[in-house]
């Protein structure tokens, strides 16, 4: 049975929340106190975590950062903000989605469900020894390390993703709602303007000249892919 820890201050939409991840199935602990919750959060096991953004004592992004320290456990942040920087912020934290209140249970745990999906397949992928090469870029899979001419290249959890979906098949087009669909692990049009953030943000660690890119390309109207 899959575990997921609720950290919200709304005893109504926690209850909620709740409510529907059990009947789907989880084992679900949910709580209101933002330290209570990150100290469960660290000590125990779960398969998903759900943050709220605004908590009273310590707030959702804080919380997340100190989990994205030891684990790479799928993240969601529900909250009733809707800035663009919110959202930026968040995945930069490695935080896997971003849900604005109002919403619907029902899609929430079909997300989840996504991304805890997606987190496995991803384990299973990685327990297997794989590299990669594409002239200066090595990858190797089974420590997720991504070198550039040799010098050892630091990536969020989502830049690799992005990063791995393009260079195994490289000359691939991949449209923006595919990358979308593949990394962040469900069909949104909202996501879509993140994606340019985290290719700007791969070509600065990645490219001699960001500016003009010889390794992630862009195919004006359609996506992005990786040229071999």
């Amino acid at each position: 049975m899959k575990r997921v820890l609720i950290i919200e201050d709304d005893v109504t939409i926690g209850e909620v929340e709740k409510d529907y991840f059990e009947l789907a199935g989880f084992e679900v602990e949910l709580v209101s106190n933002g330290r209570l919750g990150l100290k469960l959060a660290l000590e125990k096991d779960f398969d998903l975590y759900i943050l709220d953004v605004m908590l009273p004592d310590i707030g959702g992004f804080d919380i997340a950062k100190k989990i994205r320290e030891t684990k790479n456990t799928p993240i969601m942040m529900v909250t009733a903000k809707n800035a663009e920087v919110d959202k930026v912020r968040g995945f930069s934290l490695r935080i896997d989605d971003y849900v604005t209140k109002p919403f619907s249970p029902a899609e929430l745990v079909a997300r989840a469900k996504a991304h805890i999906l997606r987190y496995e397949s991803l384990s299973v992928m990685d327990s297997k020894a794989s590299f990669l090469e594409i002239r200066g870029l090595h990858i190797n899979m089974d420590s997720r390390e991504v070198f550039m001419n040799g010098k050892l290249i630091d990536l969020t959890k989502i830049e690799y993703e992005l990063l791995i979906l393009l260079a195994k098949t490289p000359n691939k087009i991949f449209t923006k709602e595919e990358i979308f669909q593949r990394v962040w692990g469900y069909d949104s049009d909202q996501g879509i303007p993140t994606i340019a953030v985290h290719i700007r943000n791969l070509r600065e660690k990645l490219e001699f000249d960001p500016s003009k890119p010889e390794y992630i390309m862009t195919v004006w109207g359609v996506g992005y892919k990786m040229s071999k």
